[in-house]
């Protein structure tokens, strides 16, 4: 079922045009994922869609009773709310009247009459299921306090409340804007599982790509004014959008042959005399004035820093505590010259502490830093530094250094590195108020680095920037010749990247691990199941003094005979399916189809595999009861 459509929408701001004549629709069960760089009017286009922004030409044109929730970066609270009642400040009926009820119990003055005329309400609208899924999804993004006023939160604090608002309103469409900004790895896969559940359409903005990939079933990329669909999740999305730009370089690759040999006819002398020759004319005026939206290059760019010597940071039995809590318990560590070292935890566990005392911000309450004579840090903090509005990009940035010098010698300009980071030359000398959220955190990590850094400390550095520089941080990060410390919640970035990890587990407890985000999560899997398998004798020593033999159903034993033979036949349909994609690669709307018939099969498949993992154990177990 359509809920949006919108038809030729367009949008400019002053002389900047973030899209023209943009066509696409929203159907039930779509789940969408927004991606471009930023300043590319994604979060304008949220806006619109949700009808806080008004475009300049097209609508937007809403199904008959569909809802749209919508969750901006930038929230709009009342500091002197309660927790419960800033969540249930939505439109909806049943949210208002859930409000009416909360605030009816929290007041001592509210007659028991009152409350016994909301309580009916409550029973009839079956409204008591929001409350206490209001509750839940509190409790799942770490807030539990649920009269706390709003005032007293911290900012990452109140951006979850206003999540879970999001989250808990009835919409048939759900919009959000950076939604993982804010949460720590855990609370990140718990959002996956809640909207990969949810019913309705979802449309976000996000740069975590995990989250797309495991979330979305289409991605719409927004560039240079045009949106270009794909049916799949990011690593589809990455597939085709690789073969779209091999057949943009296989024209662009055709048109210079084309334009060389016009501009040959051209030198040649060719007069406008006929119209034969007045169209060859035209002919390489357009050819020369086509662009090309070329593929973004990897950044190639073998950096350079000051010299390291041989001592780095050493940090010894360091502890830290903040009102008798102590979220730094004598850690130690030896900083290596090309350490690629990521840092975990749930939010307030002391990530940030650890790295205001690595770079002198802040002094431990026990224990010694000791930081190389020839060490220069480069701290990219989770908030930008203070940027004059007045100021020039480029001026910005050219006072943290006119060139940075790469390991072979070369000098780079100020300019030349803005280019890498995508800005281009126009975009260089526009005034830092101008620039856009995501833009102006670029600005700041390019300054950062521009100051020529030989240990980098990166606090969050993904926060509000998008994809494309993500990957050119990656591969700067990649080059970097010194040590690079990465406090982060993006677990692509942590995989591709570092090599060691240090976790807060609380109360100022660090564990380290050798190995990316995802060997981490595997030995964490394995610790998980060893504990389960060390309980497990007392269960069996429960069963034998129950003296309850087990055996299988006959229901039990028919689905296990069959059981194989249909797993084998999904996982065939899977291939076949998968077949016919690459064969219609070309055809989106086919695409789609099998898209959703492979999901289905898949779901199907999960299915029978959990089935049989039951069985198969039950099996085991009855087999171990008769040799005992």
């Amino acid at each position: 079922m359509n809920l949006i459509s919108i038809e030729n929408l367009s949008k400019a701001y002053s002389e900047k045009q973030l899209f023209r004549d943009i066509n696409f629709g929203i159907n039930d069960g779509d789940k969408i994922g927004l991606i471009g760089i930023n300043g590319t009017g994604k979060t304008t286009f949220l806006k619109i869609i949700a009808g806080i922004e008004e475009s300049d030409t097209g609508r937007v044109i809403k199904g008959n009773n569909v809802n749209v929730e919508y969750l901006p970066q930038d929230i709009d609270f009342d500091l002197n709310a309660t927790v419960v009642e800033q969540v249930f400040k939505g439109n909806s009926k049943n949210i208002q009247l859930v409000r009416r009820y909360e605030e009816a119990i929290m007041n001592p003055n509210t007659k028991n009459e009152e409350i016994l005329r909301l309580t009916g309400e409550m029973d009839e609208a079956n409204a008591w299921d929001l409350e206490s899924e209001a509750k839940s999804v509190l409790t799942q993004l770490g807030i539990t306090d649920f009269n706390e006023k709003i005032g007293n939160l911290s900012g990452g604090q109140r951006k979850r409340v206003a999540l879970a608002s999001a989250l808990i309103n009835p919409a048939e469409l759900l919009i959000l804007d950076e939604p993982t900004n804010h949460l720590d790895n855990t609370t990140i896969d718990w959002l996956e599982e809640y909207l990969s559940r949810r019913k309705g359409a979802l449309l976000m903005i996000t740069h975590d790509r995990y989250f797309l990939d495991r979330v979305v079933n289409q991605i719409i990329e927004l560039n240079k004014g045009n949106i270009y669909s794909y049916k799949g999740n990011y690593n589809y999305f990455l597939e085709k959008k690789l073969e779209r730009e091999e057949m943009e370089v296989a024209s662009e690759r055709k048109r210079q042959s084309l334009l060389r040999n016009e501009l040959a006819w051209m030198m040649r002398g060719a007069r406008a005399r006929t119209t034969k020759q007045k169209a060859r004319i035209e002919r390489f005026n357009e050819l020369n004035d086509r662009e090309i939206d070329s593929p973004h290059e990897k950044l190639d760019i073998s950096v350079g820093g000051t010299r390291l010597g041989r001592k780095i940071i050493e940090i010894e039995n360091i502890e830290k505590s903040f009102e008798g809590k102590k979220v730094i318990d004598n850690f130690s560590y030896i900083v290596l010259r090309d350490d690629r070292v990521g840092i975990l935890g749930p939010n307030g566990s002391g990530k940030s502490t650890l790295m205001n005392i690595i770079s002198g911000k802040l002094n431990p309450d026990k224990g010694t830093v000791d930081i190389g004579e020839t060490v220069k840090i480069g701290v990219f903090a989770q908030e930008n530094i203070h940027m004059d509005n007045n100021l020039r990009a480029i001026e910005f940035i050219k006072e943290g250094g006119e060139y940075i010098e790469t390991s072979d010698g070369e000098k780079i300009s100020a300019s030349q590195m803005m280019e890498r980071f995508l800005f281009p030359k126009e975009l260089q000398w526009t005034p830092i108020g101008k620039l856009s959220g995501g833009e102006k955190r670029r600005l700041h990590l390019l300054r950062v680095l521009m100051e020529a850094p030989n240990v980098l400390l990166l606090d969050e550095p993904t926060n509000d920037l998008d994809i494309t520089t993500l990957t050119v941080l990656e591969d700067y990060i990649d080059e970097f010749p010194g040590a690079v410390i990465i406090v982060s919640h993006d677990r692509y970035l942590l995989d591709k990247v570092v090599e060691k990890l240090f976790v807060f587990e609380g109360n100022g407890k660090i564990i380290g691990y050798t190995g990316n985000y995802e060997y981490f999560k595997e030995v964490s899997k394995m610790e998980k199941e060893d504990n389960m398998v060390e309980k497990k004798p007392e269960k069996k020593e429960r069963q034998k003094e129950n003296n309850k033999p087990l055996k299988l159903s006959f229901k039990e034993q028919k689905e296990w005979d069959e059981i194989d033979e249909i797993i084998a036949k999904l996982e065939n349909d899977i291939l076949d399916i998968e077949t016919k994609m690459t064969e219609a690669s070309s055809d989106y709307t086919k695409l789609q189809e099998l898209f959703k018939e492979k999901e289905i099969i898949e779901n199907k498949l999960e299915e029978k595999m959990e089935r049989w993992i039951y069985l198969s154990e039950l099996v085991e177990k009855i087999e171990e009861q008769k040799r005992d």
